[in-house]
């Protein structure tokens, strides 16, 4: 179950959709978009509220009984060590997945993104996962996120540059796209790469084919 921190429906099927392609046909994958919230998590406080709504939504599945792990579907991990505390299955944030295979073996990695408020945020995040050593730095696109995502090809484009700052200013021999919804754009960039680019909701689908019996 993949559970999408913000209320975009769209949002959900695409995020879906792209775990489907990397667990494969025979792993059944469903997504669950939360009830209340903002559409895009673009700021710290829409990232706290969206915790709430997270562990909401992965309680009603949990009850279900039948899944084999949960995927919380935005790179701050909103909920993420709650719903961890009320599971026994494997529940995996995209952001910690994207960033602990990003710096596997001491590789050097950089974040590039589109939402220059949660900068902070996502430093804090590389921090509790001690590997603020390997952390190259953060690369913005620009122009405003809600703009940027309503016109996919600008955003890649934005994102291909803020990807190669990354490599070539910074040093990153990783690069990681931070954002759920961004996985799309980020899926069509890696021919653009010779650096490994990392996509988060497959990094946390591979997570989880580790973590559980049959991968899946």
């Amino acid at each position: 179950m993949l559970i999408n921190p913000n209320t975009s429906v769209t949002t959900t099927a695409m995020m879906t959709a792209v775990a489907r392609r990397t667990l494969g046909s025979t792993v059944p994958v469903q997504g669950l978009t939360v009830e209340r919230g903002p559409r895009m998590l673009t700021e710290p406080a829409a990232l706290r509220a969206a915790a709430l709504e997270v562990v909401t939504a992965g309680r009603l599945a949990l009850s279900a009984g039948d899944r084999a792990a949960l995927i919380v579907g935005a790179f701050g991990d909103p909920g993420l060590d709650e719903l961890r505390a009320l599971a026994d299955i494997p529940v995996v944030g995209i952001g910690e997945a994207a960033l602990l295979e990003a710096s596997a073996g001491g590789t050097p990695f950089g974040i590039a993104t589109t939402t220059p408020l949660l900068a902070d945020s996502i430093a804090d995040q590389v921090a509790r996962l001690g590997l603020t050593p390997l952390f190259t730095g953060l690369r913005l696109t620009q122009g405003a996120p809600e703009k940027l995502a309503a016109r996919p090809e600008s955003l890649r484009e934005s994102l291909a540059l803020a990807g190669e700052r990354c490599v070539n200013r910074d040093g990153a021999r990783a690069i990681v796209i931070a954002g759920g919804p961004l996985s799309d754009a980020a899926e069509s960039l890696r021919p653009h790469f010779a650096t490994p680019l990392i996509v988060p909701i497959p990094a946390a689908c591979r997570l989880v084919a580790r973590l559980t019996p049959t991968g899946g």
